[in-house]
């Protein structure tokens, strides 16, 4: 059957959900959200499982990087305000167009005593970039050369030619101890100099993080932090009701008006950095060397409906890109691929595509806003074209897996964001070089080299501008819409919401 955004428009609300707050409530909340939250512990719900605790394989913001950051010291971080602070780095500057000198605060040591050094972070930073290592992170390091270790406080940076959003990258790496990787497990132990320890980590259901004493880079707020994975999104606003959560997010937006008139707490929301695309696997068929078809999958949804029937009008239709103008380098040129199924079914058959076309569609569930819902308008709207989506749904630590193993399939719902909020770093997703790219297409990957291979903003804009005009082009996803980040937080603490994705206890303030 058509699933419709008509139809899902006219339901009830709160319908959509797969889980209502009376099934949650009768369910044990000792072993949904045990050890509820004390003065002095912050309880936060996580929307999706931790897939890993090694911050070199971490990507997911939300999740993993978000945990790395509190076990963890990156050079610099990103704060709220959207601008880098150094956290390990006390200052650094770009030397000419190939390098960069950090200069590291002196004396910071791992819980042993080992020196977070110079050499430290180049032993870390060689080990993103050793093919043997697979990390998933190592793409971020191709423009490097060489790591130099100049003096214990002092490190430089070689590129292969000008990397300025350098800097920007290093907000999402963090810093192990080489002694300590000798015989321990990074994927499931942990051994930082973050503003927390490691005190329980239940794969697939909570961490519990305590203070770490030693911390001199960044100190720790809170007695415990406890993050509890809450995949459904009822559950989520049940625990921020009842007190027994302090911070969700991914909430549905009839319920953070209901939550602000409740008085028991607080919600809102804010724009975000996080594109909603479908995601095409472009190195397989029917896929693979067809553009038409790609752009008539383009054509066959209508973004703004869908924008009004499950975000009310608060997204924000994607103009063709997986940007949002908070990026250095949206092309506000670009206009969305209007809804028009005539276009699309004529462009099916200049394709030479015979329907009905079978198509397989995943659905990544526990992650990303309606989900479920968005799945099945797309699936939908495709029918109506002559294209048979079968969705495919799985748990979002499953999917990951897969995708990030370069075996995804045909087409799959994908929420993107970038916290450099730099072209740079967003569209270097689609990079032929990144494992996860499914997208190999050379003009787009001249571009994208272009606008790393140079410092001067002008030409690093011209160059994004052609790599966007690009990707609209060959259309290696159906661009949806930017979503809106929801949250609700408890009455004992204030946040700053931000829409990049970041998670910090260090962000939380006790009321």
């Amino acid at each position: 059957m058509v699933t419709t955004i008509s139809k899902l428009a006219g339901a009830a609300p709160g319908s959509l959900r797969s889980l209502t707050v009376a099934a949650w409530l009768g369910a044990s909340l000792a072993g949904a959200l045990a050890s509820s939250a004390s003065a002095e512990t912050l309880t936060i719900a996580l929307s999706s499982t931790v897939n890993t605790l090694d911050p070199t394989q971490a990507q997911v913001v939300g999740t993993d990087v978000s945990v790395a950051a509190h076990l963890y010291s990156p050079l610099v971080a990103r704060g709220p305000d959207g601008k880098l602070y150094g956290v390990l780095a006390e200052s650094w500057q770009p030397e000419g167009d190939a390098a960069w000198l950090f200069n590291l605060k002196p004396g910071v040591t791992f819980p042993g005593g080992e020196p977070l050094d110079a050499e430290a972070v180049k032993w870390n930073i060689d080990r993103i970039r050793n093919p043997e290592t697979k990390s998933r992170n190592r793409a971020w390091f191709d423009p490097v050369s060489e790591v130099e270790v100049v003096s214990p406080t002092q490190v430089r940076i070689k590129t292969k030619g000008p990397y300025p959003t350098l800097p920007d990258q290093l907000s999402m790496i963090f810093f192990l101890s080489p002694e300590w990787m000798k015989t321990h497990n990074p994927a499931t132990e942990a051994y930082g100099t973050g503003p927390y320890t490691l005190k329980q980590f239940v794969a697939g259901d909570r961490l519990i993080l305590a203070p770490n004493d030693k911390a001199v880079l960044e100190k720790p707020t809170f007695d415990e932090v406890s993050m509890r994975v809450v995949p459904e999104a009822s559950a989520r606003v049940a625990g921020i009701l009842a007190g027994e959560l302090d911070l969700a997010f991914d909430l549905p937006l009839e319920d953070v008006e209901r939550i602000k008139k409740s008085g028991r707490a607080d919600a809102g929301w804010v724009p975000s950095s996080r594109s909603m695309v479908v995601r095409m696997n472009t190195l397989k068929a029917p896929l693979a060397g067809n553009t038409k078809l790609r752009q008539a999958l383009n054509y066959a949804v209508d973004k703004e409906g869908m924008v009004e029937a499950l975000l009310g009008g608060l997204g924000t239709v994607s103009q063709c890109q997986i940007m949002t103008p908070a990026y250095f380098g949206f092309n506000k040129d670009l206009k969305p691929y209007p809804y028009d199924p005539a276009k699309a079914k004529q462009l099916l058959k200049e394709a030479g595509v015979t329907t009905p076309l079978k198509i397989d569609l995943e659905v990544p569930l526990n992650r990303y806003f309606m989900a479920s819902e968005i799945g099945q308008i797309v699936a939908g709207q495709l029918q109506d074209v002559g294209v048979e989506a079968t969705i495919k749904e799985m748990d979002f630590g499953a999917w990951v897996k897969t995708y990030a193993g370069r075996d995804m399939g045909q087409m799959a719902l994908l929420g993107q964001a970038w916290p450099t909020l730099d072209a740079d770093g967003m569209l270097s997703l689609y990079a032929a070089a990144n494992p996860t790219a499914y997208f190999d297409d050379k003009p787009f990957d001249e571009a994208l080299k272009a606008g790393r291979g140079t410092t001067d903003p002008a030409k690093r804009l011209e160059a994004y501008k052609t790599a966007t005009a690009r990707m609209c082009e060959e259309a290696p996803v159906i661009f949806l819409f930017a979503q809106p980040f929801t949250y609700g937080t408890s009455k004992k603490i204030t946040w700053k919401a931000r829409g990049d994705d970041w998670v910090r206890a260090t962000d939380v303030v006790k009321k």
